[in-house]
C-alpha cells in the first residue's frame, strides 16, 4: 500500500496545508467538496501543490511532522521544485 504526504493551497503563495493520507485522490476530493471540517474547509485550501510517496505510514508521518516544522520559506521552495507553475496535481493523478 502508499501513503502520502501532501501540501495544499488555496492560490499561488497562499495559505498551506499539510497532510498525511493512504488515499490520495479520495483525501483531495474530500478537501475540494468541502467535506472535512477544520482548517482547510475555514481558509478554502484544496489545491493540491505537492506530494511524496512512501511505503510505509511511519515514514510518511515522520515527513509531514518535519515539513510541518518548516519555516513557510521551506516550504514554498520545495513546492517550486516540483511545481514551479503552482498548478493544481490533483488533475494529473
Amino acid at each position: 500500500m502508499a501513503y502520502y504526504i501532501y501540501i495544499l493551497s488555496n492560490k499561488k503563495n497562499g495559505t498551506l496545508y499539510i497532510g498525511v493520507t493512504g488515499n490520495l485522490s479520495k483525501r483531495i476530493s474530500e478537501h475540494k467538496e468541502s467535506l472535512i471540517p477544520g482548517f482547510t474547509q475555514k481558509y478554502g485550501v484544496s489545491k493540491l501543490m505537492y506530494f511524496e510517496e512512501y511505503t510505509d505510514i511511519r515514514d510518511a508521518i515522520t515527513r509531514e511532522k518535519q515539513l510541518k516544522k518548516w519555516n513557510r520559506a521551506w516550504k514554498i521552495r520545495l513546492i517550486e521544485k516540483m511545481n514551479p507553475d503552482w498548478c493544481d496535481l490533483f488533475y494529473g493523478l
